[in-house]
């Protein structure tokens, strides 16, 4: 049996809306984060962004439990040596609630390019209206985990059409086009005939009466030759 392995045809990114109102901040972190990416999923895969999208509302109502909004710090440096800032979480809450919310999120997600992907999905939005309506997202109460439907239908091929049949040739147009390579046939004859002879030709030509001049003239000395004699 193979291990199976999500083929990017399976995977369908689908939309969820979380109300954060009164929900504690690493509680709802963990399971937004679980759905960021896909471990809800029976075909999950942790090379793959098999995850949903996740719209979190009400931001600004998130607790924290014990005297954390005291004692916790968020931390950000600026490069530069001494350049580290500290802000407490209680102030941080009541001025950013957004980026509370992706900070704690972006922690439990791979540190990665495929975390960095995954936290693309996430929108926050500190009050009870979001502007991904038109996605239109299943509400999705904290602790539940959506229904596995099955793999995503495979889309049906739709047949090609059969090219049209190219019209046929009357018999009038077919007689005229096999007169036409006879009439070429006689022109090529007539070209054939007109044209000059090589100059190979003639000068063979030119040589023969050359060759029988020499030998009538070797005749007329053996004629001379023999009347001397006697």
């Amino acid at each position: 049996m193979k291990t199976y392995s999500p083929k990017p045809e399976h995977i369908e990114h689908r939309w969820y809306v979380v109300d954060a109102s009164g929900v504690v901040l690493g509680r709802l972190a963990s399971e937004v984060a679980t759905i960021l990416r896909g471990k809800h999923k029976p075909m999950y895969a942790p090379h793959m962004d098999t995850g949903d999208h996740v719209v979190v509302v009400n931001a600004d109502k998130i607790e924290l439990t014990g005297n954390k909004g005291e004692d916790k710090y968020a931390y950000r440096h600026s490069g530069y040596p001494g350049g580290i800032r500290a802000v407490k979480y209680k102030d941080l809450m009541a001025a950013r609630p957004v980026a509370a919310v992706e900070k704690a999120v972006r922690g439990m997600l791979p540190k990665n390019t495929l975390g960095r992907q995954m936290l693309k999905k996430l929108h926050v939005v500190p009050g009870p209206e979001h502007p991904h309506a038109a996605q239109s997202p299943v509400a999705l109460a904290l602790g539940d985990r959506p229904a596995w439907d099955g793999l995503p239908a495979k889309p049906v091929a739709k047949p090609r059409p059969k090219p049209a049949a190219k019209p046929k040739k009357s018999t009038s147009e077919s007689e005229a086009s096999t007169e036409k390579p006879k009439a070429k046939s006689a022109t090529r004859a007539k070209a054939t005939a007109a044209k000059p002879k090589s100059k190979s030709a003639t000068k063979s030509a030119s040589a023969k009466p050359k060759a029988k001049s020499a030998s009538t003239a070797k005749a007329t000395t053996r004629k001379k030759k023999t009347d001397t004699e006697e």
